[in-house]
């Protein structure tokens, strides 16, 4: 349970700052809300990217809530958190899981982390300055509901393969 909190709030959060909408560093404490928010929620702003509908400063952060955002960033970390709690588990019980020896379990939580890692591959090229084209920044695009295709299967993969009795 630990692990898959854990893991659930670090990609949560890398999540946001990915999208910009959530930075560290603020000069106070400021609500700000948009006039006829509800209509505004569901306004495009980029592919898979929605309007914000309220900015929250506090003195050590900025988040920029926008509801859309937030589910598609909460169902993203859920998913990487069960895959990566399910890999802690394989690691450490692999007979519990089908797997003959624990290196096997690490190795299933391979796809989990790559996956998970889609929405962060502009952020890193950035960080990294390795300029990317607009082909592959498309790619990154599509990669997000691929990622969470791949982490549905590979939990309903792994999880059908784990031994209750055993844990």
């Amino acid at each position: 349970m630990a692990v898959f909190a854990g893991v659930a709030v670090v990609y949560l959060v890398a999540y946001l700052t990915a999208v910009g909408h959530l930075s560290f560093g603020g000069r106070g404490i400021d609500l700000l809300v948009v006039d006829d928010p509800l209509s505004r929620a569901f306004e495009p702003i980029g592919y898979g990217q929605f309007e914000p509908i309220a900015r929250l400063e506090l003195p050590v952060a900025t988040f920029l809530f926008s509801p859309v955002n937030t589910l598609v960033g909460l169902g993203l970390a859920g998913l990487v958190g069960l895959n990566l709690a399910l890999t802690y588990l394989a690691w450490r019980q692999p007979q519990a899981c089908g797997f003959a020896s624990s290196s096997t379990g690490a190795l299933a939580g391979l796809p989990a982390l790559l996956s998970g890692a889609a929405c962060c591959g502009p952020v890193v090229l950035i960080v990294l300055g390795v300029q990317a084209s607009g082909v592959l920044l498309t790619v990154f695009d599509v990669l997000l509901p691929v990622a969470a295709v791949l982490l549905v299967g590979s939990l309903l993969w792994v999880g059908r393969k784990i031994d209750p009795s055993s844990v």
